[in-house]
């Protein structure tokens, strides 16, 4: 659909929302007048209002969280969170458990490991009332109407707000960074010194991002009155500008298989990026495998992402589901089912047990790997069944399991490879896929970072797939690469100047009815005027390259001088181009409202210009009443009410 071009009128109505003809007589809401795309220049973006002393970073992750900070007048030096306390066997790192812990009467309790193991201490008749959470992040993901009102399950099965969660979550970590800062600097840290950054998957739509700027507002992280204080920071993005900056001693090449040395520390990766490099950053986490495309644009480096963030839930959680099914397969779904709802801390242990032995799969292993059954699963089992579990082990056909005289499961190196197996293919199908696109081609490198970027299956199937195609780089704290990289996002939003829109975005509009080119079914009769409905008013195409700064301009008419709030609808699609919004694929994802309450003014045609931002991170709108160039409270939802 072309932009209505000045000349012709097209107006919103109200009823657009509702696109069936019959109601869409009534009002002429708001008629847009000229549309049109400018262009900010990068000064007038800086962002005003306070400097901030210090940026903490959290990567609240699917598995496990943490954070990291750095003062705005040492940008260099970037402090992970203190040790944890409670670590696991075999698993070693500066990132806590995504694990929450709720009372009975659903206050807070703990966080991470601390939740953990005072959960797994409770005895069973009462830990059956506590609310333990973990890998809850998904739901934002798979949530397809995330609304305020969403729920999540605990172990017990008992349902809570998603959105208490986060912001336990969320207040949890700001409690112990500005603890941490307060001992850094002697006196008591004031938050409004902190930038904060919460890091998100690319490929989270922007109701998913939306939420956790509410979680962050409900948890007093930042004020709803100072939004800028918090940024959203995309996973993979953070990665990469952590990535670009590497120094050859702090990484390995897949290719050569050894940590790069012999060269001048001073070295950026491996032989250097050069201007007008393009790399792909693959951020593989718990929950979600998420690939952006960027290119180096040198002398400042500031980075052009050539393609749109890709990807899907094919994290290392994929996994640890294929184990259950596999338990399911041999012990009974029914009994699996039971055994979580009764002994829900006995089965955290038994996922605790697997992910030792998860993280110890490789290609080349030829020894088996044994995982611990707790006591009360034995138990449990024969209370259930009526027989044990060695026996249930003989009587199922799954040959590469055994039962050991230790009380273990015992695998075969090949029966936990067919485990990794669904998840790595739909991601080395994905990269795949990826790779044979025209924008992406010339990749001089693959960054794996990430937790499951640890994993050696994972690492050779992308060596098979790439052929020698990029260099296969991976950090050498590749669980700790997107927090880093998102403290340096946040003492510099700007370095990304070039991002590409995952959806096309826009609203219903009434265009004048043209014979031949209209579909008659659209036809509008409205005071003798022919009108077609439905029209879809483009704002940014999916895949379009869009500058930071970047606006796209609408004007709007309140339709009677006594209107308070235009609310206009946003819709959005997958395509590249939509007609109507009635097409199939074309879904109403958003509402702008705009409060033009105040603004009364003498002229006798009110214009509010509006402007939205969509080259950062989140979609901005704001507006103007032009006739008096005062402000227009604007606001752009995407959650579900």
């Amino acid at each position: 659909m072309t932009e209505t071009d000045p000349g012709t009128e097209s107006i919103i109505t109200d009823e657009m929302a509702n696109p069936s003809l019959s109601k869409s007589g009534g009002d002429p809401g708001i008629t847009p007048l000229s549309p049109s795309h400018i262009q900010q220049s990068d000064t007038d973006q800086v962002q005003s209002g306070p400097s901030f002393v210090v940026v903490v970073a959290i990567d609240f992750g699917t598995t496990s969280s943490g954070y990291a900070y750095a003062f705005t007048k040492e940008p260099e030096c970037i402090h992970t969170m203190r040790r944890w306390e409670g670590g696991d066997p075999g698993v070693s790192n500066q990132k806590t458990p995504t694990t929450i812990l709720l009372t009975p009467d659903r206050k807070f309790h703990s966080f991470g490991y601390a939740a953990r193991d005072f959960y797994h201490d409770l005895d069973p008749s009462e830990s059956k009332h506590w609310l333990y959470l973990e890998k809850f992040k998904m739901k934002l993901h798979t949530t397809a109407n995330l609304s305020i009102d969403t729920e999540i399950h605990a172990a017990n099965g008992k349902r809570v707000k998603a959105l208490d969660i986060f912001a336990y979550a969320l207040a949890f970590f700001k409690e112990q960074a500005l603890k941490e800062l307060s001992d850094q600097t002697g006196s008591e840290f004031d938050n409004s010194n902190v930038r904060w950054v919460i890091t998100v998957p690319a490929i989270w739509k922007m109701p998913a991002k939306q939420f956790m700027r509410e979680a962050a507002y409900k948890s007093a992280l930042v004020s709803r009155e100072n939004p800028e204080q918090l940024i959203i920071a995309l996973e993979p993005e953070a990665a990469s500008i952590y990535c670009r900056k590497l120094r050859l001693h702090q990484m390995v090449d897949l290719g050569t298989q050894t940590t790069q040395n012999g060269f001048s520390p001073n070295d950026n990766v491996g032989s250097g990026m050069t201007q007008g490099d393009r790399y792909v950053v693959m951020d593989c986490g718990g929950g979600t495998v998420d690939l952006t495309v960027h290119q180096i644009r040198l002398p400042e480096g500031h980075l052009k992402e050539l393609y749109k963030a890709s990807g899907g839930p094919y994290g290392s959680i994929g996994v640890d589901y294929e184990f259950e099914k596999l338990l399911c397969k041999i012990f009974g779904q029914d009994f699996i089912d039971q055994f979580k709802i009764k002994r829900p801390a006995a089965w955290v242990d038994l996922m605790i047990a697997f992910e030792s032995r998860k993280r110890a799969a490789a290609p080349e292993r030829t020894n088996p790997l044994n995982i611990n059954l707790p006591f009360s699963f034995i138990d449990y089992y024969k209370k259930f069944r009526g027989h044990s579990v060695d026996h249930a082990l003989r009587k199922s056909n799954v040959d590469f399991v055994k039962w050991s005289s230790q009380g273990m499961l015992r695998m075969s190196p090949d029966a936990m490879n067919t485990l990794f197996k669904p998840t790595i293919d739909h991601i080395i199908q994905h990269l795949t896929e990826l790779f044979e696109k025209p924008e992406v081609s010339d990749i001089k490198f693959l960054f794996l970072v990430g937790g499951f970027a640890e994993s050696a299956l994972l690492q050779q199937a992308v060596q098979n797939m790439l052929q020698g195609r990029s260099r296969i780089i991976i950090p050498h704290d590749v669980g700790l690469t997107i927090l880093k990289g998102a403290v340096l996002f946040g003492l510099d939003p700007s370095v990304i100047k070039v991002r590409r829109s995952p959806l096309t975005y826009g609203v219903g509009v009434l265009n004048r009815f043209v014979e031949g080119k209209h579909p008659p079914e659209k036809l509008l009769i409205k005071d003798g005027t022919r009108w077609c409905t439905d029209v879809f008013d483009t704002f940014i195409a999916a895949d379009q390259s869009v500058a930071l700064g970047e606006m796209v301009k609408r004007s709007y008419t309140p339709a009677k001088p006594s209107q308070q709030v235009i609310v206009i609808h946003v819709y959005c699609s997958e395509k590249e181009s939509a007609g109507f919004i009635s097409e199939p694929g074309v879904r109403k994802c958003g509402t702008l409202r705009l409060d033009v309450s105040g603004t009364e003014s003498s002229a006798p045609r009110r214009e509010i210009q509006t402007l939205m931002q969509f080259g950062d991170t989140e979609i901005r709108a704001m507006a103007i009443d032009v006739s008096t160039g005062r402000t227009v409270k604007a606001s752009i939802d995407f959650l579900s009410h």
